[in-house]
């Protein structure tokens, strides 16, 4: 629950703030000059980071609101861009990057969305290159703003009108009742992190159980969305494969195979940044304590053996179920996609290629038609 509003001076007259303000009615309001004002008040509590969790600041985006994938070197991209809506959580995950990203951590909600659909339609009408894959869960989950904004009820429809972008939701939430009756044109793919019941129990505070977010994703199905899951990031513990096993066969007794978009698969990786606030805001937290080595992006990873293990039987049960999944690994090396899967990217031109053309047949976009016509220009 959110326990304090703040609002930047430069947008107290927006509209949407307004609209934040309604839904949250009891809350207390402070309207500050700046950031720093928020930041001060959050240093100066016991767990900067988890108070961060209940105080929403309401500010403008200064840079840009799509930006490209950061990506890493020396491992292969899927070649997303990213909606930039805002900052932080209100879920309180073990593993989660944005602990360490943010100093200090704070709900930021970008209110002067206006620029955001002009960076939308310049995109759209830009034409290079033809398609795109957009997502507004890289800084923050897609769907925690849903009790108190209306974004989805203007995004899902925006992209609903055009077919030169789709757009991924992904959340480990069950917030999807705004979805419900929204004109989407398969244009917008809602999409689910799922982990194990008993990683969600002991490193995913907060968040929706495995059930409930399978629960919501069959909600969608019915609603005619595509869907998308994320096993990221896969954790290896003790019973680790009876559990995902099991996970699987849920998820696909539960959605139908031909619906999802893709799945992609990520084993824990950290910062070693990260390992100290796990340590001292986890104390039963084991994951850090796994057969990790840097990787070459300066990120501790599980030893490659044992990831490649842990993917090749996930692929398996996988491919068992739903063969013709588009699957796909975040962020791994060559070596790790032969291994696990028996080919490169590269092979079948591209792992952003391969993600366009899934996107593509589900979504309804002819990315054919378009690359033949831009070639023709």
């Amino acid at each position: 629950m959110i326990s304090r509003l703040y609002i930047d001076e430069a947008v107290k007259h927006h509209p949407a703030v307004g609209t934040v303000q309604q839904s949250l009615p009891a809350v207390p309001v402070s309207v500050v000059p700046d950031a720093a004002k928020v930041y001060e008040a959050l240093t100066a509590m016991q767990d900067p980071i988890a108070a961060g969790k209940r105080v929403l600041f309401l500010t403008r985006n200064k840079g840009p609101f799509l930006k490209k994938c950061p990506g890493t070197k020396s491992y292969i991209c899927c070649g997303y861009q990213i909606l930039h809506i805002g900052t932080y959580c209100t879920m309180d995950c073990a593993y989660c990057i944005l602990q360490a990203y943010f100093h200090p951590p704070v709900l930021q909600y970008f209110v002067n969305q206006e620029r955001l659909f002009k960076e939308l339609d310049d995109l759209v009408r830009s034409r290079r290159p033809p398609f795109h894959r957009i997502g507004t869960g890289e800084f923050t989950d897609s769907l925690i703003w849903e009790p108190w904004t209306e974004l989805s009820s203007a995004l899902v429809p925006y992209f609903a009108q055009q077919d030169r972008v789709v757009l991924e939701l992904k959340t480990k939430t069950t917030a999807v009742e705004n979805l419900r009756g929204l004109e989407h044109n398969k244009k917008t793919i809602v999409a689910w992190s799922l982990n194990s019941p008993a990683i969600i129990r002991t490193e995913e505070r907060a968040t929706a159980s495995m059930r409930a977010r399978l629960k919501a994703a069959v909600q969608c199905e019915a609603w005619g969305y595509p869907l998308a899951f994320h096993f990221d990031p896969l954790i290896l513990y003790e019973g680790w494969e009876k559990d995902y096993r099991r996970l699987v066969r849920e998820l696909f007794a539960s959605v139908s195979a031909q619906n999802i978009v893709w799945i992609s698969l990520g084993s824990f990786r950290f910062m070693p940044s990260l390992k100290p606030i796990i340590r001292k805001r986890f104390q039963r937290s084991r994951i850090i304590y796994g057969e990790f080595i840097p990787g070459m992006d300066g990120k501790m990873r599980y030893f490659k053996p044992l990831r490649i293990e842990l993917y090749r039987k996930m692929a398996a049960w996988i491919r068992e179920l739903a063969p013709d999944v588009m699957l796909y690994f975040c962020m791994e090396d060559q070596e790790v996609w032969e291994r696990a899967l028996g080919f490169v990217p590269e092979d079948r031109g591209g792992l952003s290629r391969m993600l366009d053309e899934s996107a593509a047949r589900h979504c309804g976009v002819d990315i054919d038609h378009w690359s033949i016509t831009e070639c023709l220009k």
